[in-house]
């Protein structure tokens, strides 16, 4: 599926007009980096590993055995609310969040919608990072796989509004090659047919792309139509503790917790104490 750049930006909801320029930008990187030139550096990558990643290393193992399944996202922009935290960095937040006690991390790679890039996952992997990492961005190309590899990703995200079923399937098959786990985001129920594509992970996000609106319900909502067995995220839009421990008891294994975080001065600091307060909630 491949969406009209020229499309009036009017008549675009955010969601349609994020991927018509993920096209356009995937096609510009490909003139500086081949795919066949980035497939030699991830292949030669792969080779060089001292050892492969165990698959109880992975970001679904980590999230059904935590107490508290939080993945901590670092963001610092977004196309509707504007800067986050413009000056955060990311080997210093994504060290801080290991450290304050996070399960996995999440960090967000779109350049011109969310100020993300690649090099945000290498520098969190360079100041000795060992969680799992969630490469968070709009991916409508298989080259977009390999660069999440490359920059030492451990999972990624497809989206289920922006890809076909047969893109999808594809994607996943080619994610499994490169040993990226992949979680299938959804955001209405009509789409819970992809899960029967077998994914890692199943994020359920409450924040609506065409508009950016989020409610925490849709998570609530979408909780007894998922698979039981599967790896379940709640994405986004998580304001506080207690409302994160309700969705634990609902049945999601992950919490992916930005924008409160992020907004505050020290991110490590403020998943610390939302840390503490969830695991002191009950329900």
């Amino acid at each position: 599926m491949r969406y009209c750049a020229e499309k009036n930006r009017l008549e675009m909801n955010l969601l349609e007009e994020i991927i018509a320029h993920k096209h356009i930008e995937i096609d510009q990187r490909k003139r500086f980096i081949s795919p066949r030139q980035l497939y030699a550096l991830v292949a030669q990558q792969m080779d060089n590993l001292s050892h492969k990643p165990l698959k109880e290393e992975g970001l679904s193992f980590v999230l059904q055995h935590s107490d508290t399944g939080i993945i901590a996202e670092f963001k610092r922009k977004s196309p509707v609310k504007g800067w986050i935290n413009e000056a955060a960095k990311a080997s210093d937040v994504c060290l801080a969040y290991e450290k304050s006690g996070a399960t996995a991390l999440s960090i967000v790679t779109d350049i011109d919608y969310f100020a993300g890039y690649d090099e945000f996952v290498q520098e969190a992997r360079a100041v000795g990072v060992q969680l799992p990492i969630l490469y968070n961005n709009f991916i409508v190309d298989d080259y977009q796989l390999l660069q999440a590899h490359f920059c030492g990703a451990s999972a990624i995200v497809l989206i289920a509004e922006a890809l076909s079923k047969d893109e999808c399937k594809r994607m996943i098959s080619l994610a499994h090659q490169l040993e990226l786990e992949v979680m299938i985001e959804l955001h209405e129920e009509r789409s819970l047919d992809y899960l029967e594509l077998e994914p890692d992970l199943c994020g359920v996000n409450n924040c609506d792309l065409r508009t950016f609106v989020s409610d925490v319900n849709t998570s609530l909502t979408l909780a007894d139509h998922l698979p039981k067995e599967l790896c379940k995220v709640s994405e986004n839009g998580i304001p506080d503790a207690s409302t994160a421990a309700r969705l634990r008891s609902v049945g999601y294994d992950g919490l992916l917790v930005s924008d409160v975080l992020m907004k505050q001065p020290v991110p490590g600091e403020a998943l610390k104490q939302f840390i503490h307060e969830l695991k002191n909630t009950s329900i």
